[in-house]
């Protein structure tokens, strides 16, 4: 099998006069085990669409986890459709851009679109402009929108949709697919930053913040005596960011919110993030993870992926996993998002409701223990262990009610040493190949084997639960590492960690 392939949705939007690669579906990518298990594969993902939870989406996401490179990642494709991401990226391009287009306002032309293809145009007059375009967001086809208002500016971006190109448009297309399939890929190089002040944003108005007021204070009070000089914003403060020298996340991330937004825009200032932009992307899709801790084995519940569109995977899950069966959405978080069903009805009645909001779900053997394990990873180390109960008179941690409100179960904290050392190595397993941030794993101990449940990249730290064993010990680890990665890039020795080397 090739080390390169090209994935589409349908088999005959790849042409025959197209480049000679081999090509396989989405729905082939996503379900065949063969291509999880491939080692050095490049991707070019040409689905129709790439929106939130697509078909699209979920390959490129799926690629990040099985440690194939692919174009475009799902960084570029969460850009490319914010325009509060990308307007920012482009301001360095002003001139380039007035440049470019200088002719076109001599033609009275207040109007333009451009084509891009792996960095390539048409237009010897918009090269340099398109090759900077694609370095910003590396996708297979651009199309770039350009408004004359007081000057040129860019009015949208879009991946472009290449079934329905013009015949000049493909030929274009294949010229510059054969003649990028032949580079190597490069990573961004990472910038760097020399200050030291910590914004920390928080949302006053959120009802399971990840850390409570008293955790908050202890932060800014450790960060002070570490030369730490600690800032609380919330999300109006996006414009900002770039007043600081690093970002800590204290607000529940998601991928499209303004949390990935203020992480992406911290990392490309140079700040040192925690939560990274890529630690986010990992973390908070279940579809990821599974096929993160599948490929490095693991040991996971019985799990089997539904997709919209395929009715067999109903019948094919109903005879791998007996009920009551666990249905997940990929973003839940804080047990919103996860259902038990019982039976067939129910599991025809919640994937119907489920499937409105994302193309594929996620289903899992049920799995009851009295507590889960939270273990706290830290930059490769173990910060924390935490057993957090069962909600009363409920199978989850917390229990929400249709009203709004919700209880949570009861906890204990550990000393790691005391912890059974295979919780702990799996913890860190698990962590390995998402990144070098803050994590927390969450996994059950149950007939005297360990089973990961989910990772996640913005775990609670409060006060009298999460630091009751550490104190005041467990602030001046996470915030010594962000003042460790601040020196590291003041002295300029490359340690300061950029995550984009983990994927």
């Amino acid at each position: 099998m090739s080390s390169q392939l090209v994935i589409v949705e349908q088999r005959s939007d790849w042409k025959p006069n197209y480049p000679d690669i081999e090509v396989v579906t989405a729905g082939e990518y996503i379900s065949d085990p063969k291509y999880a298990k491939l080692k050095n594969l490049r991707i070019f993902n040409l689905c129709r669409n790439y929106r939130y939870l697509s078909l699209g989406y979920y390959c490129s996401l799926l690629a990040e986890a099985r440690q194939h490179k692919i174009l475009p990642t799902v960084k570029t494709i969460t850009d490319l459709s914010s325009k509060s991401i990308y307007s920012l990226n482009i301001e360095d391009l002003h001139n380039i851009i007035q440049k470019s287009l200088k002719s076109k306002s001599t033609l009275d032309q207040n109007a333009f679109t451009l084509f891009i293809y792996f960095g390539q145009c048409d237009d010897p007059d918009f090269s340099e402009l398109a090759r900077q375009l694609f370095d910003i967001y590396p996708s297979p086809a651009l199309r770039v929108e350009f408004k004359l208002q007081a000057d040129w500016q860019i009015s949208a971006i879009r991946s472009g949709h290449f079934t329905n190109w013009p015949e000049e448009q493909v030929t274009q297309f294949i010229q510059a697919f054969n003649a990028y399939s032949t580079k190597r890929w490069l990573r961004p190089k990472e910038t760097k930053h020399q200050r030291y002040d910590l914004a920390i944003l928080v949302n006053p108005e959120e009802t399971l913040p990840p850390s409570n007021k008293r955790a908050l204070k202890k932060f800014e009070k450790i960060g002070k005596e570490l030369g730490l000089a600690v800032d609380f914003i919330t999300k109006k403060d996006f414009s900002r960011l770039a007043e600081y020298d690093a970002l800590f996340i204290r607000e529940t991330t998601q991928i499209d919110h303004h949390t990935f937004r203020f992480a992406r825009r911290a990392e490309s200032e140079g700040l040192v993030v925690i939560d990274d932009p890529t630690s986010i992307v990992k973390c908070t899709n279940k579809i990821f993870l599974f096929e993160q801790l599948t490929a490095q084995k693991i040991p996971i519940p019985v799990t089997r992926l539904l997709k919209k569109e395929d009715p067999k995977d109903i019948t094919a899950l109903e005879k791998a996993i007996p009920y009551p069966i666990v249905l997940k959405m990929p973003q839940s978080s804080f047990s919103r998002g996860v259902h038990k069903v019982k039976d067939h009805d129910e599991l025809i009645q919640m994937t119907t409701q489920l499937f409105t909001e994302s193309d594929i779900l996620l289903a899992q053997e049920y799995m009851y223990t009295e507590y889960d394990w939270r273990i706290g990873v830290l930059n490769g180390e173990p910060l924390y262990a935490c057993q957090y109960f069962m909600s009363r008179h409920h199978w989850q941690i917390v229990k929400h009610t249709k009203s709004g409100k919700f209880s949570t179960g009861q906890y204990k904290t550990w000393p790691i040493d005391q912890v059974d050392p295979r919780i702990i190595e799996t913890a860190l397993q698990s962590t390995q190949h998402i990144g070098n941030g803050l994590y927390g794993v969450d996994l059950k101990f149950i007939n005297n084997t360990v089973k990961v449940i989910e990772v996640n990249d913005n775990p609670n730290l409060d006060a009298g639960v999460e630091d009751a064993f550490l104190k005041n010990e467990l602030y001046y680890k996470i915030l010594g590492e962000f003042t460790r990665r601040l020196d590291n890039n003041k002295s300029g020795n490359g340690n300061g960690w950029n995550p984009g080397n983990q994927a």
